[in-house]
């Protein structure tokens, strides 16, 4: 990418589901031309959540679109649209959405970029799914 900067519409994107969970997600880190970031959207349809994980070296940070619910080491917190969560490498996380009648999607920033584009900036997933 010879620019410094880029704008795409995350629905041009294919949507792929994580093996873990199945949900469907859409990785923009390439389309975007990120080099020091990881950029993810998920979306969650009503009862839906994330596979519990957390990451060896990486920080992220969250924006609820739509709302929605983060667990953090087990304690639960509900999200306004719009608003922003920023969790550390080591807690296990969570983002679900325990809504009735809508989607919710997330945008996910990981920093540093380590590991891949593939495995998520070196997503692990402990014994049990949770902490």
């Amino acid at each position: 990418m010879d620019a410094d900067y880029s704008v795409v519409d995350p629905e041009t994107i294919e949507a792929e589901r994580f093996p873990e969970s199945g949900n469907l997600h859409r990785k923009l880190t390439d389309a975007l031309g990120c080099t020091e970031m990881r950029v993810n959207t998920v979306t969650l349809e009503p009862g839906e959540e994330t596979t519990p994980h957390a990451h060896e070296r990486q920080e992220e940070v969250y924006v609820a679109l739509d709302g929605g619910s983060v667990e953090v080491d087990g304690e639960s917190y509900d999200v306004a649209p719009g608003g922003v969560v920023r969790i550390g490498p080591e807690p296990t996380r969570s983002v679900r959405n325990e809504s009735d009648d809508a989607a919710q999607t997330w945008v996910m920033f990981g920093a540093p970029p380590l590991g891949t584009v593939d495995d998520f900036g070196e997503y692990t997933v402990p014994d049990d799914g949770r902490e």
